[in-house]
This record gives C-alpha cells, structure tokens and sequence, in this order.
C-alpha cells in the first residue's frame, strides 16, 4: 500500500488545502483526495510541484507500506 503523507506534511507547516491550491494552481480536489488518501493515480506533474512547494522530495511524500502481503 502507499501512503501519502500531505495531511502530515501540511499540518506540520500550518497549511491548508486551500494554501496550497491557491499558490499552486494545483486543483483543490486532487489535494483533496491526496489529503485523505482516497486518491487512485497521480499525474507526476502534480508530485513534481507539490514537492517544490513543500522543499520536499517524491519518497517524502509517498511512501511504500508494508501491508502483511506478499508480491508475486
């Protein structure tokens, strides 16, 4: 499973959904879904800039979980 760590990463700096929509231009509800881990894909242009707001890197955003399953 993936996790995305934007609900934590925003809390963290005091931001909101709407901040970062705002200064972005990134839409509200694809940080929406993101935010509340709902979200199915998303496009590398949206990480690339999410990452360049929050001076973070891709795995600090996104990181791989472990769920008790193994790959075949």
């Amino acid at each position: 499973m993936i996790k995305c760590n934007l609900s934590r990463m925003l809390g963290e700096k005091k931001l909101k959904i709407s901040d970062v929509s705002r200064d972005t231009g990134l839409n509200r509800g694809t940080l929406t879904r993101l935010y509340q881990e709902t979200a199915e894909r998303v496009d590398l242009d949206v990480l690339e800039q999410l990452c360049r707001y929050l001076g973070c890197e891709v795995g600090d955003l996104l990181e791989l979980i472990d769920d008790g399953d193994k790959l075949l």
